[in-house]
């Protein structure tokens, strides 16, 4: 496995391990040592899956503490343009995010700790992301940012967002301390 660090501590871009033969591929998307020899720990609780049609935008979500989580997300058939953004207070980084597309094709897998919200732009037509999440869903500890409040371009005029009701940035209280 391969990590790449991104301008915001505690977000990396995972390369998987990939083995192909004749039959197809053997992906590693964990490896509890691996991550724990990185500086990320990682034990999670929940798993789920999405399937997306082209243009629906998920996001951008967290869950505050104590329910908040680690996430590792990745895509097992389409592409998606991932999104994090740092809502930790004090941090060098607060309101910044990066951009990854995530693919069945590039197979790149995202870890981010807590303190981060998290959405991703499904770029074609049933594409599948996994997550793996430290914590259960928890209701009461679900939250959001407007996917538009931050300066991301999404590049999409017709996008299918749910979540339009979310707080813009600027008047988000964050219940994360750097």
């Amino acid at each position: 496995m391969k990590i790449t660090k991104t301008k915001l501590d505690g977000v990396v871009i995972v390369e998987p391990n990939i083995f192909q033969d004749e039959r197809g591929f053997l992906i590693k998307t964990f490896h509890k040592d691996f991550f724990r020899e990185n500086g990320m720990e990682f034990d999670y609780e929940e798993n789920y899956f999405t399937i997306s049609k082209k243009n629906v935008l998920r996001g951008m979500h967290f869950q505050a503490p104590p329910k908040d989580h680690i996430k590792l997300v990745y895509v097992v058939s389409g592409a998606v343009l991932d999104v994090v953004l740092d809502i930790r207070k004090g941090s060098p980084t607060y309101g910044e995010y990066i951009e990854v597309e995530l693919s069945a094709q590039n197979r790149k897998i995202i870890y981010m700790s807590t303190g981060f919200a998290h959405g991703y732009l499904s770029l074609i037509d049933n594409t599948c992301v996994i997550y793996l999440q430290s914590t259960m869903y928890s209701l009461e500890h679900q939250g959001g940012i407007k996917a538009d409040s931050f300066g991301m371009n999404w590049g999409v005029r017709n996008l299918i967002i749910k979540d339009e009701t979310l707080p813009m940035l600027k008047n988000f209280k964050t219940p994360f301390i750097y």
